[in-house]
């Protein structure tokens, strides 16, 4: 069957290519995949920056932004044929820590995770993919091809999670959030931030096209380089573009008690200066928290099926910016000014 797999640490080696039929154990479901979302993950491990293969394999299977329909799954198992699914990306370590113990994946302690289509296992960008059910979350039917979204949805469900913790510490009455990013996860981020009743603002480098139109749609204010106003008396900023020097200006405009979460992922290698006295000041003297947040347990995968679910289907749909066939895998693999979110098509859903 067909399968789009690359060499990890060997750029340009990715390809379409032909590999062996999956065969369930027992106790295993057998997925058709319909969409695999193509993100900046996907495109650092084909450019060779990481990425690791199954063991005793060379090649390793990509995608890791799943949906699929079921064909078979075991009995009992809460699936059955026809069942729209997501994978979930990450597996527990085999020792396993105290936090993969219960559960808590996302939180592992020594790194021996798993992480389909990225780390030591295949990922969802085959045609068929087998899965115990316990690491497939089903969706409801109505999202179709949108619940493609659930994995970078679940990631922002797990920063909301975390958020309100630190927030519950004392007195917690948010009023504003900041997003950091226009791109699938910061909108995600916007979205769970107007369910919550928040006055949301977005800040992005664009003017114009689909990231301002789908802030504007969801009720939220968009901004185009304004840092601080953007982010200037904030309860809650999400971090999502990983852009060093643009976090630590955000972090400057918090109101007191501020939360400030790091969900994008810088490149590293840049010196950016900075007063770490005054930060340390105004953080101490504030209440201020920052942290990170990255990969979810099936917790979050739930949380964020239902605030999909709740979520205008058309705005959804919006988020879908381009739809590339499997034929054409490669197409999907270079952004575009326009972009949010582009998906490979394997199969009608």
């Amino acid at each position: 069957m067909q399968a789009i797999t690359v060499r990890p640490s060997r750029p340009g080696s990715a390809a379409l290519s032909d590999i062996a039929e999956p065969a369930p154990s027992p106790g295993e479901a057998l997925v058709e995949t319909l969409a695999i979302g193509i993100c900046g993950t996907d495109r650092e491990i084909i450019a060779g920056n990481y990425g690791e293969a199954p063991p005793g394999a060379d090649r390793l299977v990509l995608g890791h932004e799943s949906l699929g329909r079921v064909l078979t799954a075991p009995a009992g198992s809460g699936l059955a044929a026809g069942d729209l699914v997501v994978g979930i990306v990450r597996r527990p370590d085999p020792v396993p820590c105290s936090n993969c113990a219960v559960g808590e994946w996302d939180m592992c302690r020594n790194g021996r995770y798993t992480e389909h289509g990225i780390k030591g296992l295949n990922g969802f960008g085959a045609r068929r993919f087998v899965a115990p059910p316990q690491f497939l979350v089903k969706i409801d039917p109505a999202l179709g091809e949108s619940g493609v979204l659930l994995e970078p949805a679940s990631i922002i469900a797990k920063a909301w999670e975390h958020i309100e913790r630190i927030g519950n510490r004392a007195h917690w009455a948010p009023r504003r959030l900041a997003v950091l990013g226009g791109g699938p996860v910061g909108l995600l981020a916007a979205w769970m931030g107007t369910e919550r009743g928040l006055d949301v603002h977005v800040l992005d480098r664009v003017i114009s096209g689909p990231k301002p139109d789908a802030v504007r749609a969801i009720g939220a204010t968009y901004h185009a380089g304004d840092v601080e106003g953007a982010c200037s008396d904030s309860d809650v900023i999400i971090e999502c573009t990983g852009a060093s020097q643009l976090v630590l200006d955000a972090m400057r405009w918090t109101a007191p008690n501020g939360i400030t979460c790091l969900a994008g992922l810088s490149s590293g290698g840049r010196a950016i200066p900075m007063n770490v006295g005054a930060l340390d000041r105004s953080m101490v003297l504030e209440n201020d928290v920052v942290f990170g947040s990255v990969n979810a347990n099936r917790r979050h995968y739930e949380a964020a099926s239902r605030s999909l679910a709740a979520a205008d289907r058309g705005w959804l749909q919006r988020l879908i910016t381009r739809r590339v066939p499997l034929a054409e895998w490669s197409d999907a693999l270079t952004p575009r000014s326009d972009d949010i979110k582009t998906v490979i098509e394997f199969s009608r859903v």
